[in-house]
């Protein structure tokens, strides 16, 4: 989008059940939450900020030289962790581009996040998917897959998410990446929203979004970052990097 002042924030939180202190959790020897800060610092795409529930998370970040927000440990997402970050940190609205970047995916590919703000032009949302290669994913409830309409050369219009194999035929099917980029009016507006009725049903907030009729652009990517949700996602991601550091 011409004349974007984009604006990458991170929402962290030191609850998770299968994972306790998730975002200081250490890999390669810094916080996992320091490794996602440095991909999206890698990326180059703008300013960078960790909007942290608890001051351990934003000390850590202190501490590698990153920018911290803390924010109201109860709040109900990631979504409107963001939000109030963005408040508290740009209250003038100058960043009209955000990108909410998941605080557990340290292996993220920093190009990823160019995909999603390109994705962005012309859309009130965007994010990434990657053509499901992998046949145990087609069936898999724990891979959500995004239904696309083709737009341009890797971009595609989103028409609905789903934990479901969807859609059905001959084509491909895509695994859906929780990386998002907002328009600044998009974010304010969908965070305002109440959660929606497939929402809930299908336990996915970016359905949220399309109930009320936003656009959302997914841009098709071909790798997936790997996301820490258990020790053994820790150790998966410690070898990627390791591996990606040689």
């Amino acid at each position: 989008m011409k004349g974007q002042n984009p604006i990458i924030l991170i929402p962290a939180r030191l609850a998770s059940t299968r994972l306790p202190d998730k975002p200081l959790a250490q890999i390669c020897g810094l916080p996992m939450i320091v490794q996602v800060l440095k991909r999206a610092q890698e990326a180059d795409c703008g300013r960078v900020v960790v909007a942290a529930a608890e001051a351990e998370i934003a000390d850590a970040v202190e501490s590698a030289g990153g920018e911290a927000i803390l924010t109201d440990p109860d709040l109900p997402s990631g979504s409107d962790r963001i939000h109030a970050a963005l408040q508290a940190v740009d209250a003038d609205g100058r960043h009209d581009a955000i990108i909410n970047l998941q605080g557990d995916l340290p292996t993220l590919e920093p190009h990823l996040v160019k995909a999603c703000l390109a994705g962005l032009a012309g859309a009130d949302m965007s994010t990434l998917v990657a053509e499901i290669t992998n046949e145990a994913e087609r069936d898999n409830p724990n891979v959500v897959k995004a239904v696309l309409s083709p737009r341009e050369a890797h971009i595609g219009k989103a028409l609905y998410f789903t934990r479901a194999t969807a859609p059905s035929g001959d084509g491909p099917l895509y695994h859906h990446i929780g990386i998002y980029g907002y328009t600044r009016a998009a974010l304010d507006e969908f965070v305002a929203l109440p959660p929606s009725p497939l929402e809930q049903r299908e336990r996915l907030e970016q359905l949220r979004a399309l109930e009320a009729g936003f656009t959302i652009h997914a841009a098709i990517v071909d790798t997936v970052p790997v996301g820490v949700d258990t020790p053994a996602d820790l150790a998966h991601a410690e070898a990627v990097l390791t591996e990606q550091n040689k």
